[in-house]
């Protein structure tokens, strides 16, 4: 990653720790920019310029970086609310639909964001597309003993699943919850993801799908403008 991304990564994920507020509790997303907002909030916590925050991760790798730095985590299920979640995401359509999941953490990551009062998104321009799907895969988390009857009702659907095999290890990718994931494309991309959402959400042996639909409240994008880093604030169409 060039020094210019790494100062826009920065950028946006400064400016999504600017909205937490001491007494929070904020769901702390996953992936490399989410990362980086977990490291300004842990060094905020640590200066004392926040106090009594709380985080809610949604993933094993966030909660290890969390723990690193000392912020105070607690389960999905021992706590009332969710002020403010900050996550990434894979694609980012004009009505503020997400495909999410490329780090097979898409199923935390939509507990996360469902339960809390605010979503924001931080991601780089590059994540900015007209139609979801034409670029990124759409990935699907199934049982372990489903994932091939789950392909062919995928297929039945127009879409062309396939295994998603893991880089460093022999095998498939094993999410946190102990599942596989599918990796679907879809002819001529993703029109109306709300209804694919369900759809695919129906299928037996289907844990959670990449869509995340009506739930995004805020998209900071990182761009590089005349060589410097700066963040936009997107006007949901």
């Amino acid at each position: 990653m060039s020094d210019l991304q790494d100062r826009m990564k920065q950028a946006v994920a400064t400016a999504a720790t600017e909205q937490i507020r001491s007494g929070m509790v904020v769901g702390l997303g996953s992936g490399s920019t989410a990362a980086l907002m977990i490291q300004a909030l842990g060094a905020k916590l640590n200066s004392g310029e926040l106090t009594d925050v709380v985080g809610v991760t949604t993933s094993f790798q966030g909660e290890v970086l969390a723990a690193e730095l000392g912020i105070p985590l607690k389960s999905l299920n021992a706590i009332e609310r969710i002020d403010l979640a900050i996550d990434g995401a894979d694609e980012v359509d004009p009505s503020f639909q997400l495909i999410k999941g490329g780090g097979a953490c898409h199923v935390q990551e939509k507990l996360v964001a469902r339960r809390a009062e605010r979503f924001v998104v931080v991601v780089d321009a590059t994540k900015l597309v007209d139609t979801l799907n034409l670029g990124f895969l759409l990935p699907v988390e199934v049982l372990p003993g489903a994932w091939r009857q789950a392909q062919a009702e995928l297929a039945a659907m127009g879409g062309d699943a396939q295994l998603r095999m893991a880089v460093k290890k022999a095998g498939p990718v094993v999410t946190d919850q102990g599942n596989l994931v599918l990796d679907v494309k879809f002819a001529g991309g993703i029109s109306d993801p709300a209804s694919l959402e369900a759809a695919i959400n129906n299928l037996p042996g289907v844990l959670e799908n990449g869509l995340f639909v009506n739930i995004t409240d805020q998209v900071l994008v990182g761009e590089i403008v005349d060589g410097q880093p700066r963040v936009r604030d997107l006007v949901k169409r």
